[in-house]
């Protein structure tokens, strides 16, 4: 039987417990998981490589999460991308699905609640 190949995330949230709670955790799930608070390394970063799943907060400093999105969008369509958000309006929810996101989750979240959205994330990009 053929080893699935484990899927790429990035995690991009200007607050570094975000990262450090969700690396671990996706880690031991046996996803390669590559973590940024920056926006700008993060932006670098996805123009070097596709990741399967972009995990994105909304506001930051310099590059915002919207321009983030649609960057990440434009380079590699098939990028399911998820957005965490403690600035969750209708709107903006609205204006993420409009440019593509998967899913859409307000802080604060449970482990439990990404770690679902994820799995979600992962039958669609498998196919299943």
């Amino acid at each position: 039987m053929n080893e699935k190949r484990p899927l790429s995330i990035l995690i991009l949230d200007d607050e570094p417990i975000v990262s450090k709670r969700l690396k671990p955790a996706l880690e031991k799930r046996g996803y390669v998981v590559e973590a940024f608070t920056e926006s700008p390394e993060a932006l670098k970063r996805v123009k070097e490589k596709n990741f399967d799943i972009v995990i994105t907060d909304l506001k930051m400093e310099e590059v915002d999460g919207m321009e983030f999105l649609a960057e990440v969008k434009k380079r590699s369509p098939a990028t399911e991308v998820i957005v965490i958000t403690g600035y969750a309006t209708m709107e903006t929810a609205k204006e993420s699905f409009k440019k593509g996101v998967f899913d859409f989750l307000s802080k604060p979240f449970k482990l439990g609640e990404i770690t679902e959205v994820i799995e979600k994330a992962e039958e669609k990009i498998r196919g299943n």
